[in-house]
């Protein structure tokens, strides 16, 4: 396991990824690409395994390489405001307590959505938005990339050394890792390769971001 980049007492800013680690949203995604499935067509098991691996580009050159791409991309975008409007969501155990226990201006939403779904998410699963939320729509590059980390560190004024990136998934992990920064797996079963700390749930992770951002001298390595 790598070593900690950020020593303890010296932290102050965390960066959350959205799906997959403050929302639970894998059963609206796997309904809204079986819908996009149906209507092209398509086996729906077998998109939802390319999409789980691929950005929706990529799926569509994948699965249905004869289709305007653009033409995909807006279906996909039209279904997924949809479930946005109508979808059920819930947030994880403890993000309703965490969030608002965080120091106003020390925190960031860092995702590969659109700004919009997730003030929609938000809104539903009644959790507050930061001041810096970081979309697909604000970089050029996404996860795994390091940009999209880098920009919401910048917006909030802080140093990579200063930030802990909390993650769900190995292309959010390795793109905090890349930016330089701290990295905390939340919401799986086994370690992602990389993570600094790991915590089966964003749940037993709650207590230690609030005091990883509040400075204190615990030890965080363990």
């Amino acid at each position: 396991m790598p070593t900690e980049l950020t020593q303890p007492g010296s932290a102050k800013y965390v960066l959350f990824d959205v799906d997959g680690t403050l929302i639970d949203a894998v059963a609206n995604q796997r309904r809204v690409w079986e819908m996009w499935a149906a209507r092209y067509g398509l086996d729906a098991a077998a998109v939802y395994q390319v999409a789980l691996r691929t950005r929706p580009m990529e799926t569509f050159a994948a699965v249905a390489p004869e289709r305007d791409a653009r033409e995909c991309l807006a279906a996909l975008h039209e279904l997924e405001d949809e479930d946005v409007r109508s979808g059920v969501y819930a947030a994880f155990d403890g993000a309703s307590e965490l969030l608002p226990g965080l120091p106003s201006g020390c925190w960031a939403l860092v995702t590969s959505n659109y700004e919009h779904r997730v003030r929609g998410r938000f809104a539903r699963t009644g959790l507050p938005v930061p001041g810096v939320l970081v979309d697909a729509a604000a970089v050029a590059e996404g996860k795994p990339s390091p940009v999209p980390y880098l920009l919401a560190a910048e917006l909030l004024g802080a140093k990579p050394k200063e930030c802990l990136v909390i993650e769900d998934a190995p292309s959010g992990v390795e793109s905090g890792l890349r930016a330089g920064m701290t990295v905390w797996g939340v919401n799986a079963s086994v370690p992602v390769d990389g993570v600094h700390r790991h915590f089966a749930s964003l749940r037993e992770a709650v207590d230690d971001i609030l005091a990883f951002t509040a400075g204190s001298h615990r030890d965080f390595t363990a």
